[in-house]
């Protein structure tokens, strides 16, 4: 972990300059699926501050998933808005949109017969110009940087299926931060990872200078770095702002049909949320 915390603080004034946060306002936005005509997220209206970090809570089965659709751009909101900055994404190009924003799912590839520098060199495809594509004379100058503040320079020659879980995702984050967005979006970031890379995870979320939204599962994880939560349950709202206000007891074992506890661990006093059935 040590090295993700050292690499990040090696980020430089000037990309911090080039990668401005942005401002997430999302206004009764609602999706269905077309085949069933089932709600799968009812109307959800929140607005986030540039460089906070937003996470995305709930049971399986949630919505967490098809929201986080909605702000990449996935899906359109059958009612409502996305907005980043006060522009509806849907109103300007997909390419405008890739542009500020920068997802990194679950599902990781493992055939790519790329390698990891190439991967992340994807990352500054909507920043291209002209027919065919033309890179941009600084697009190798942040595709280096990109791979240092994920502490990969020396991964740059190999390929994707030769690494480890913890490391494929440290190159789907740093493929998203080649994008330069100013909104990145990250859909359970330390699923399937053992404690020691879901720790790099959680301080490369806590360090980088952009908005954030994240979905997980682990409550305590969210309440430790995020600066505000969305609680989800059967696609409806049940509470957003900061983790003290949203977690409390009653309100979650409500939405997770479980009996809640919060717990004070001595001697930090840190707050813990256990779950009995």
């Amino acid at each position: 972990m040590k090295d993700t915390v050292d690499a990040l603080d090696r980020f430089s004034s000037q990309q911090v300059r080039e990668t401005a946060a942005a401002h997430l306002s999302v206004k009764k936005a609602s999706w269905r699926a077309a085949k069933s005509n089932k709600i799968i997220l009812h109307p959800v209206s929140f607005d986030l501050a540039p460089g906070r970090v937003l996470g995305v809570v709930g049971p399986n089965g949630a919505g967490k998933s098809t929201l986080l659709r909605l702000l990449y751009r996935y899906n359109r909101p059958v009612t409502g808005c996305v907005e980043i900055d006060h522009t509806d994404i849907w109103s300007a190009s997909a390419k405008e949109v890739a542009q500020k924003v920068a997802a990194v799912l679950q599902e990781q590839p493992t055939d790519f017969a790329l390698t990891v520098g190439e991967i992340v060199a994807l990352g500054r495809t909507p920043h291209r110009k002209g027919f065919g594509g033309t890179s941009g004379q600084n697009d190798a100058e942040v595709v280096v940087n990109a791979l240092d503040q994920l502490d990969l320079g020396g991964f740059a020659e190999r390929h994707l299926g030769t690494l480890s879980g913890g490391e494929r995702q440290r190159v789907m984050v740093a493929r998203a931060l080649a994008q330069q967005p100013k909104l990145l979006i990250l859909d359970e970031p330390t699923n399937h990872l053992d404690i020691r890379h879901q720790l790099e995870i959680l301080a490369l979320i806590k360090g980088l200078p952009l908005t954030i939204v994240t979905s997980l599962h682990d409550l305590n994880m969210a309440a430790e770095v995020c600066d505000d939560v969305l609680l989800l349950q059967g696609g409806h709202p049940l509470g957003f702002g900061p983790p003290d206000t949203v977690f409390t007891e009653d309100t979650l074992s409500g939405a997770f049909c479980v009996t809640a506890r919060q717990e004070h661990l001595a001697p930090s006093n840190t707050k813990h949320m256990t779950f009995h059935l």
